[in-house]
């Protein structure tokens, strides 16, 4: 049984943002891959506006009526059940469009390269071409910060700016090379055929409606806490990333979609970084009473997952900044939120 009221919580604090959220009334929004992790959160938020119409492009109509169980009887949710990599035949206009829908999970880049390439290339373009027959306001493609490729480790900081390199031919690429492409295709519409597009670059975002099952390492220390089995390592647990909350990713998401300009990107991710091994530590920490450990299984990887090549990832939102974005949620509180919604 999982805990709504966290996610209650979470949406009265995005919220609280200050935004011109009246601005948005009586519009209409298509949201792609609606019942996944991001994009629900996006949708939660608008539906608790209220007089905004949301059309929720979903693979499995089945899945999303459990994730939205809660909205069921809201005319304003309107649920679409299709592959975004198909053609978009719906007779609808909106004013905005978020595409979501991608498979994020390095479990996938392994398993299913061809259906993770078609939701970030084929599916964008299905986007855009909707777009540019309909009169919409604002195009939003959440890509990934992986776009900026294999980054030396001796570099500080990685702005919208950096570029790093890639191998075409290592199958984890189907991920961050199709994200790129789906980039330069809004900025393609953009410059063709005047849609006002943005991009969205996250570093790991977490919180409440993850799948634990997921194969991302916070996911399975938040699986094995809660199940109350020690925390398993696969690796030295040296690498550093950054981990952003959900509720401060759906408020930067919004400072973009009212001031971010066309054309651009905008990284989303914490201040600061920390150690693989340190997260887990620190998740331990929030359940003293489990008395649970770490364990190290170098190299134990399994499942298709593909493990990053980077040992550090040192993005910085200074750029989301200028527009009036912080982050508010620290790691220890953003945790012990995810924690106490699977328990």
């Amino acid at each position: 049984m999982t805990n709504n009221f966290i996610i209650d919580e979470d949406i009265k604090n995005i919220l609280s943002e200050n935004l011109p959220w009246h601005t948005l009334s009586g519009k209409s929004f298509l949201i792609t891959g609606a019942a996944g992790f991001i994009a629900s959160y996006i949708v939660d938020t608008l539906l608790c506006l209220g007089n905004i119409k949301i059309y929720a492009l979903v693979r499995s109509i089945d899945k999303a009526k459990i994730r939205f169980n809660r909205h069921l009887n809201n005319k304003n949710l309107i649920f679409i059940e299709q592959d975004i990599a198909e053609p978009l035949k719906i007779d609808i206009s909106v004013d905005y469009i978020i595409h979501a829908a991608s498979q994020a999970s390095p479990r996938c880049f392994g398993t299913d390269p061809v259906g993770t390439l078609k939701a970030n290339t084929i599916g964008t373009y299905n986007c855009l071409e909707f777009a540019r027959k309909s009169n919409i306001t604002k195009f939003i493609f959440i890509s990934t910060c992986e776009v900026y490729g294999q980054i030396n480790d001796s570099c500080v900081s990685i702005d919208e700016n950096c570029k790093g390199s890639f191998d075409t031919l290592d199958i984890r690429s189907c991920y961050s090379e199709s994200k790129k492409l789906g980039e330069n295709m809004c900025v393609a519409y953009s410059s063709q055929y005047g849609i006002n597009s943005s991009i969205i670059r996250p570093a790991h975002t977490y919180g409440p409606g993850l799948s634990l099952d997921d194969g991302r390492s916070f996911c399975d220390f938040v699986k094995n806490v809660v199940q109350n089995e020690n925390i398993i390592l696969n690796s030295d647990g040296k690498s550093k990333r950054k981990y952003l909350y959900i509720t401060d990713f759906v408020k930067g998401l919004f400072f973009i979609l009212f001031c971010g300009n066309d054309k651009e990107a905008y990284n989303i991710t914490a201040d600061d970084e920390i150690s693989v091994a340190e997260l887990a530590e620190t998740i331990l920490t929030l359940r003293p009473d489990k008395h649970s450990k770490v364990e190290y299984h170098i190299n134990n990887f399994s499942n298709g997952y593909l493990k990053s090549k980077s040992t550090s990832a040192p993005f910085i939102s200074d750029k989301l900044k200028k527009l009036g974005w912080r982050q508010s949620i620290d790691i220890k509180t953003g945790f012990d939120r995810m924690l106490r919604y699977y328990e």
